[in-house]
């Protein structure tokens, strides 16, 4: 089977919607450490809650291929915020890793569209 485009931007726009689900969840859900790391970088509790569903709102828009530019310009514009947040907190490597990936493969699925 080829490797064509449509096929790649595909199944990076399900992985990065994967990926922002399960981020979403976890904001929504507030586990005690993420909860500790929002309150540490100065925002208030109900920033994550927004972080979550905007997270799961891209995921959402991502997986539909009538959405999916939305999406993309959605999780791109929160992992701008994400790195501003981690980079302004001069946070460890092993917090800004994840953020580079998840940009990562936004641009890649860009590429990918042609």
């Amino acid at each position: 089977m080829a490797w064509d485009s449509t096929f790649l931007e595909s199944t990076l726009a399900i992985i990065v919607a994967v990926l922002f689900a399960v981020a979403g969840v976890i904001n929504l859900a507030r586990p005690g450490a993420v909860k500790r790391d929002f309150a540490r970088w100065g925002y208030p509790a109900w920033f994550q809650l927004l972080c979550g569903a905007l997270e799961l709102l891209s995921a959402a828009l991502l997986a539909g291929q009538q959405t999916r530019v939305l999406g993309l310009m959605l999780a791109g514009a929160i992992m701008i915020g994400a790195l501003f947040t981690l980079l302004r907190n001069r946070e460890p490597f092993r917090h800004l890793a994840p953020a580079l990936v998840f940009s990562a493969l936004i641009v890649a699925t860009l590429a990918a569209r042609g």
